[in-house]
């Protein structure tokens, strides 16, 4: 699997973040949904990555700079075709590595607290991500779990 800084003009990375914010908006009532759309990466502050095997799209992922020392993870999706098959454990790995190149101490985030979110929250439990308060611009709200990881 390779995995690269994307600039977000391909068709498939369009249709992966499509197939993504269709579940955010199926799974999350429209307050609590906090996906990010094209325009919304390519964000100075925002960098973005995709993973390929071969030719495939296979998943991706973002980093979003939210101060010198703490960023948010964003936009983590698997192809559909390719869950459960070591993509999102790979990009994790990844984003985790980036954040403390870049010199981040703290990598959070936030995420569904729906049925639908648990293998995220395994993932991210797994990589020893721990429960923690809203940050950035988040507020307390039941459909949302708040992650980090100090680095």
């Amino acid at each position: 699997m390779k995995i690269l800084v994307d600039d977000l003009s391909g068709p498939e990375v369009a249709a992966l973040l499509a197939e993504h914010l269709d579940d955010m908006r199926a799974t999350s009532p429209p307050e609590s949904k906090h996906a990010l759309d094209l325009d919304d990466l390519r964000r100075p502050e925002i960098t973005f990555w995709s993973a390929y095997d071969g030719d495939e799209l296979v998943g991706c992922g973002a980093l979003k700079r939210l101060d010198a020392t703490h960023a948010e993870v964003k936009s983590m999706r698997t192809a559909s075709s390719r869950r459960g098959g070591g993509v999102a454990s790979t990009l994790l790995a990844h984003l985790i590595a980036e954040a403390c190149r870049l010199g981040y101490a703290r990598l959070s985030l936030e995420t569904g607290s729906a049925e639908f979110f648990a293998p995220a929250h395994r993932l991210y439990r797994r990589f020893g991500f721990v429960d923690c308060e809203p940050f950035a611009d988040y507020r307390p709200d039941p459909n949302s779990i708040f992650l980090t990881l100090e680095l």
